[in-house]
């Protein structure tokens, strides 16, 4: 001790607590806290408890949304915009390709009547996965291929679907498979669109079980 007195610097040093440093904030992070749109999906199904959630991409929302009404055990399906980057877009800036938004179907279903992977087969079936966001003549990145899970299990049971397509099929499959972010539904005039006539007023049936073909646009 008498040697630390002799030398101030030495002294010093033993009586300095240690410097807690923090790490510098993250600004993903700090973005996933702050931006809504970044967020986890939390809303509750619709119909009973029991019921879950499902999201897909598969192009536009419109045909995709009649293919999965039309499931027993359905109890709702819902256009709308999820995976991108803005609170509450509209249809306008989605359309854009700026906002980063996927048109989705959310889709509320009772498990004991149908299956997840009978939802992914709609899926499937329902559009072309090896475009790279296109489907037919839409072209964009709102339009990409896409399953958005709710839970492990989900996320297991896309990937091994995804596995399958893919021994099926000679392209590579570009469907992305992510977590459920949170959805904004589209603006009232998507809902049910082709059940309500499309833009030529011409009715799609809804109807469980339908195997009526669906005009994409009405």
């Amino acid at each position: 001790m008498i040697k630390e007195l002799l030398n101030p610097i030495s002294f010093y040093k033993s009586i300095q607590s240690p410097l807690k440093t923090k790490s510098p904030p993250n600004p993903s992070k700090m973005a996933e806290t702050t931006n809504p749109a970044l967020g986890p999906d939390l809303d509750v199904p619709e119909g009973g408890a029991g019921n879950e959630l499902a999201q897909f991409g598969a192009g536009c929302f419109w045909g995709v949304e009649l293919a999965f009404q039309r499931v027993e055990g359905v109890v709702q399906t819902e256009p709308g915009y999820s995976q991108g980057h803005v609170d509450n877009p509209s249809y306008e800036a989605v359309c854009t390709g700026e906002t980063g938004h996927s048109e989705i179907v959310r889709i509320h279903f009772d498990p004991k009547v149908c299956s997840y992977a009978t939802l992914l087969g709609v899926f499937w079936d329902r559009h072309d996965p090896t475009t790279l966001n296109r489907q037919g003549g839409d072209v964009g990145t709102q339009y990409r291929s896409g399953i958005y899970y709710y839970n492990e299990e989900q996320e297991k049971m896309a990937k091994e679907s995804m596995a399958v397509k893919q021994s099926q099929v000679s392209a590579k499959v570009v469907t992305e498979i992510l977590p459920a972010k949170k959805f904004y539904p589209a603006e009232d005039y998507h809902q049910q669109y082709l059940e309500n006539g499309g833009r030529n007023g011409r009715k799609q049936s809804a109807r469980k079980g339908c195997n009526d073909p669906i005009r994409c646009y009405g």
